[in-house]
């Protein structure tokens, strides 16, 4: 089914006392996880995600953030639901999204977290360089559009900040060496044909986290952006279920 175009902007959807927030991707936006958000509503849940600070804009208004204003973003999303009242909150991010996941269950007390395509390494290695090179290239191309059903579901930038990609490595590297404080349940989902994050990301994370209850769940017929794949609803089903378990919201 092909995915509409959507909004990249924050969206936020009322409805019981059980939250979920929900955390798009680096040089991402909302819009990768509207289809999540609208399923989530569906079941009950009082939905919020937020756009992180730069995303979703220009390129240039990217380039003017780092991780720590991306994990702001996050806290912010999180305290909203707090605010909204929900007494129970679950934490579910894709690829950075994940990272921020990771940070926020040892930061504020969600009830579960879920991982989606989640790294801690990733393919193109360049990455470890981007601080450095930045000074002497702001900018690297977009290198590849993704499937129709996908890339229709996207906001892409064409181009993307360097320097960005320089700070992404930091907050990976930062997370990776704090995965032991993560201590909520914990469910790791990921594609094993992930285009741009090494799929052993996930066995290492479900290995090195502290969680004394995880679950870890594989997809063969998905990229990256999971949460616009074929497999979605699927992925979306599990999440559910697996909060279900949990906090026992259904």
């Amino acid at each position: 089914m092909k995915s509409k175009p959507r909004s990249p902007e924050t969206f936020f959807y009322p409805g019981g006392n059980t939250g979920l927030l929900l955390l798009h991707g680096y040089t991402g936006s909302t819009a990768e996880m509207q289809p999540m958000g609208r399923y989530f509503h569906n079941l009950g849940y009082t939905v919020h995600a937020p756009l992180l600070s730069g995303h979703g804009k220009t390129p240039e208004e990217m380039a003017k953030t780092r991780w720590p204003d991306w994990w702001q973003s996050a806290l912010d999303g999180y305290d909203r639901l707090v605010e909204a009242g929900c007494e129970k909150i679950a934490v579910a991010g894709l690829s950075m999204g994940g990272l921020l996941t990771m940070r926020l269950s040892y930061h504020r007390s969600p009830e579960a977290v879920a991982l989606l395509n989640t790294p801690v390494e990733v393919r193109d290695k360049r990455i470890k360089w981007a601080k450095y090179v930045h000074y002497f290239k702001p900018y690297i191309p977009r290198r590849e559009r993704k499937e129709d059903h996908i890339e229709s579901g996207l906001f892409p930038y064409d181009r993307n900040p360097v320097a960005c990609a320089g700070s992404l490595w930091d907050l990976l590297k930062d997370t990776k060496k704090n995965l032991f404080r993560v201590t909520a349940p914990t469910l790791i989902v990921q594609s094993t044909n992930d285009e741009t994050i090494e799929p052993a990301s996930a066995d290492y994370i479900y290995s090195n986290i502290g969680s004394e209850y995880k679950e870890m769940k594989w997809y063969s017929n998905s990229g990256h952006i999971i949460t616009l794949d074929r497999e979605r609803e699927h992925v979306f089903k599990e999440v559910a279920d697996f909060l279900a378990g949990i906090i026992g919201k259904k």
